[in-house]
């Protein structure tokens, strides 16, 4: 078997903050007066364990109170695209969420150009940016963020957009209209769909937003009907195993629904959400899918290479590198 951690790879599903490396979380933590409850950087891993989803989110968003100027954006972008470099990822879709930090201070515009600047620092590395539109500000608010996003993304590269949070609250007809205009600016769509709400999520935001990929998706398994749309339209899907089993979506490997997913011919990319709030790497997931189900890790690559936001230039040469490491 291939080991995918040498190999190159692509990440469609990744949150930047979700990645900032430990050791450069902990200096954030630092700079800003520290937390009595975390006095080193052995109990911050510790600080990122989860109870259920919930638990998560509220964990994220005390993350977010360490993270407050241009200067702070700039430095986790850089460290984020040089860890992606170490690992080999050659092409990363980095969603950033700017409605988690304006209480700092800081515009949209203000954070992407800031994670730009950050993210050029590494030129081994291509990470192109969507912006989560976090669904728990509800559409007015995401609409205020969407012009942001439209009149920032040719200078920082933001390609798309998403919708993270609480989806079990905000379901994606909410966000109708505002996809609807990111559509018309000729941004890309992906929603997170099917992994803390039901099916009924996954078919909201098809029929809904008009999304072209689905963020997690997991949960279409439970309705035969849209699993079977979703693997005759092949709707690529941005799968993060270890993620849905640290939030407690699903209890373990055994029971997640990845290799039905596999079995059943649906279109699955393996990602690694939030690397370091979940203690885990897209090589790690994508061996674990090798060894329990017998995936191809380049075929999985080239899956994500194809569902990208890549220009028909960029994916050539993706797919070419791939080509020429898994043939040697």
């Amino acid at each position: 078997m291939a080991d995918a951690t040498l190999a190159p790879k692509v990440e469609l599903h990744l949150h930047l903050e979700g990645a900032i490396p430990l050791a450069t979380l902990w200096d954030l933590v630092t700079k800003y007066g520290g937390d009595p409850g975390v006095p080193d950087e052995r109990a911050l891993v510790d600080r990122l364990v989860y109870t259920d989803f919930s638990h998560f989110i509220d964990t994220w968003s005390w993350m977010t109170g360490f993270v407050r100027s241009h200067e702070d954006f700039e430095h986790i972008a850089a460290a984020v695209a040089a860890d992606l470099a170490r690992q080999n990822i050659i092409y990363a879709e980095a969603s950033f969420s700017p409605t988690d930090f304006e209480r700092h201070g800081v515009t949209a515009q203000e954070i992407a150009a800031a994670i730009r600047r950050g993210l050029d620092q590494v030129a081994e590395t291509q990470v192109v940016l969507n912006c989560d539109l976090v669904r728990d500000t509800g559409p007015d608010r995401a609409s205020r963020t969407l012009e942001a996003v439209i009149d920032a993304a040719a200078d920082t590269d933001i390609r798309g957009i998403t919708i993270g949070g609480s989806e079990q609250k905000y379901p994606p007809e909410l966000f109708t209209e505002v996809y609807r205009r990111a559509a018309a600016a000729g941004l890309r769509r992906t929603a997170h769909a099917g992994e803390a709400a039901g099916p009924e999520s996954v078919a909201g935001a098809l029929d809904a937003l008009g999304i072209e990929r689905i963020g997690h998706g997991i949960r279409i398994v439970e309705d035969p009907d849209l699993l079977a749309r979703v693997v005759a339209e092949q709707i690529p899907l941005e799968v993060c195993p270890t993620s849905n089993i640290r939030t407690g979506v699903v209890s373990d490997w055994d029971h997640h629904p990845v290799g039905t997913l596999l079995a059943a011919g649906a279109n699955v990319t393996i990602n690694s959400d939030d690397p370091t709030f979940f203690h885990t790497s897209i090589a790690a997931d994508l061996n674990e899918v090798q060894t329990r189900y017998g995936a191809d890790p380049r075929l999985l690559t080239e899956a994500a290479i194809t569902a990208s936001w890549m220009t028909a230039e960029e994916r050539s040469v993706k797919l070419a590198a791939v080509d020429e490491w898994y043939s040697r």
